[in-house]
């Protein structure tokens, strides 16, 4: 572990016109009075450090003092890391790209893994013993529970505490300590700028629920991530509440958001209650019309996404531990934001989701609620009526 000294300004000058001035007995007790403090906070480093370290391995978990022994072991590694997220392929690459220059040691190799079909395959073959090259991964809210047993127990959650790994707390789970979420979603409203007026809009969910809203006058998503991500800020039975009182507003029922935004932006559909922020601004990027347009409403619902574990049996848990520690970095998110885009976490500061959201009153589906998401989604769908999917 290294241990570094800072030298204040004032006492370099000191020292030196002591020694100069041919006075070496007092300028060494300057320079011991000075340092006195410094090597007494030091010293007190080394034992926190252990004890946190023992205290991590009495509960199962691996626990590393220091950043440069993360970093030798990575290097004593053999073979190609293997991960898969659900970034898209340009993410992927120049992620990649700059994971390599921070560590030219590092070969990365990370695969787009999206939906849940593709994550229940990849869980069977980690369970039957067929993952046993594959490092890192994303850990989809449905499988969360599922995949718990089969992850390699770093103390990731300490290591970030103590400084040895630069990750925001807030992003790591807090209960198990081993799994990080490096990006966010949240949800907006998007609208056609020609068919309905910015001062028409709903300034709240509950706006949704007026009469000139009613009959077929907004889309809805069958799969609904925007209302069950309002748990956390309204409770249960409200958010279920709110969702029969949606239903009975006979919205267009639709399923995705990219082909609806493009309906949209063809003068199709006026409004689309609660798309995902990053999803509203590919189209508007891609929108020759520019008729499309987003709003904010509050409280903004905001979900961890992109949450990232290590296999138990990884052979390269270092350079994974690292490649996770890179995702949520300065320099990774944004990379995401500008090729996801604007998908890193607004935890983040500076990300464009923690911009837009700075000040404002957020439902956040943290940790607590991470994995009961796609019992919410359940719940609500039921309250919806189980609508099935309707052209215009």
């Amino acid at each position: 572990m290294r241990i570094y000294f800072s030298i204040p300004l004032s006492f370099s000058v000191s020292f030196l016109r002591a020694v100069k001035r041919g006075f070496l007995s007092v300028a060494f007790l300057v320079l011991a009075e000075s340092l006195g403090s410094t090597v007494a906070n030091a010293a007190s480093v080394l034992p926190n450090m252990a004890a946190a370290r023992a205290e991590a391995e009495s509960k199962g978990y691996i626990f590393e003092t220091s950043h440069d022994d993360i970093v030798a072991k990575a290097k004593k590694e053999q073979g190609a890391m293997q991960a898969h997220i659900s970034q898209g392929p340009e993410t992927i690459k120049a992620v990649v790209e700059a994971f390599k220059v921070e560590y030219p040691f590092v070969n990365a190799q990370v695969k787009e893994m999206t939906g849940t079909d593709e994550s229940q395959r990849f869980i069977l073959q980690v369970k039957a013993g067929r993952a046993q090259d594959f490092d890192a991964g994303q850990i989809s809210d449905e499988l969360f529970k599922d995949y718990l047993p089969y992850l390699k127990k770093f103390d990731i959650l300490g290591m970030a505490q103590k400084g040895v790994l630069r990750i925001p707390t807030e992003i790591i789970d807090p209960v198990n300590r081993n799994i990080v979420a490096v990006n966010t979603g949240m949800q907006v409203i998007a609208y056609n700028k020609k068919l309905l007026p910015v001062d028409k809009l709903p300034s709240q969910w509950e706006d949704f629920l007026k009469p000139e809203f009613k009959g077929r006058k907004f889309t809805a998503d069958i799969r609904p991530t925007e209302i069950a991500s309002l748990v956390p800020a309204w409770g249960l039975e409200k958010t279920l509440d709110f969702a029969r009182k949606v239903a009975a507003q006979q919205p267009v029922w639709v399923r995705g958001a990219t082909r609806t935004l493009t309906a949209m932006a063809a003068g199709e559909y006026a409004l689309f209650m609660g798309p995902n922020f990053n999803t509203v601004m590919r189209a508007l990027k891609k929108d020759p019309t520019g008729t499309l347009d987003l709003k904010v409403i509050e409280p903004i619902p905001v979900r961890l996404t992109e949450a990232l574990g290590i296999l138990a049996s990884s052979p390269r848990p270092y350079t994974a531990l690292l490649w996770i520690e890179f995702q949520a970095s300065p320099k990774g998110q944004k990379i995401v934001d500008d090729y996801h885009p604007y998908g890193a976490s607004a935890f983040i500061a500076g990300s464009a989701q923690e911009k837009l959201s700075r000040g404002k009153r957020l439902s956040v589906v943290g940790w607590e609620h991470f994995s009961k998401l796609g019992e919410y989604q359940e719940k609500v769908f039921e309250a919806y009526g189980f609508p099935r999917e309707t052209g215009k």
